[in-house]
């Protein structure tokens, strides 16, 4: 799919399904200063996506997100991210776009979809129909990075 809006400048945009590989995922993630892995990790973790999509400018990755979970019941998107340069052209979009669609098509009746939006993204997410947490019957999320120091562990 290639897409015709003009504010994506003079190259066409390409979505690839299923493209995300290693080396386009390390590359995407550090330009946006997202946590770098060993590429023994972002190779397993990558062998256990649902669905990922990449969003090629020319020959160059600009765009990237994936699903991982059970595939029926719940769902959870990792790694959208897009190069700096072309932040706010709609490759985002694009590629939740992908991510939500692939969801509605395996998921179950209320299956679950589940995010951790980087600070400052909320709003982002929320033209996909994610709300912030508490809300409603739902209590805080809650994360934790492995090897990460917390100032709340007593």
């Amino acid at each position: 799919m290639e897409s015709d809006n003009p504010k994506e400048g003079k190259e066409r945009l390409r979505i690839e399904q299923n493209g995300v590989t290693p080396e386009i995922y390390k590359v995407v993630r550090k330009s946006v200063g997202m946590p770098e892995y060993k590429k023994e990790d972002v190779e397993a973790a990558l062998a256990h996506t649902l669905f990922s999509v990449v969003i090629w400018e020319g020959k160059r990755p600009v765009g990237i997100g994936r699903v991982i979970g059970d595939g029926r019941v719940a769902f959870f998107i990792k790694d959208v991210a897009t190069v700096p340069d072309r932040q706010g052209k709609g490759i985002g979009t694009m590629v939740m776009e992908q991510l939500m669609a692939y969801i509605r098509d395996v998921g179950a009746e209320n299956a679950y979809v589940g995010l951790m939006a980087l600070k400052g993204k909320e709003n982002f997410y929320r033209k996909f129909g994610f709300h912030v947490r508490p809300f409603k019957n739902e209590g805080s999320g809650m994360t934790q990075y492995l090897n990460e120091p917390s100032d709340l562990v007593q």
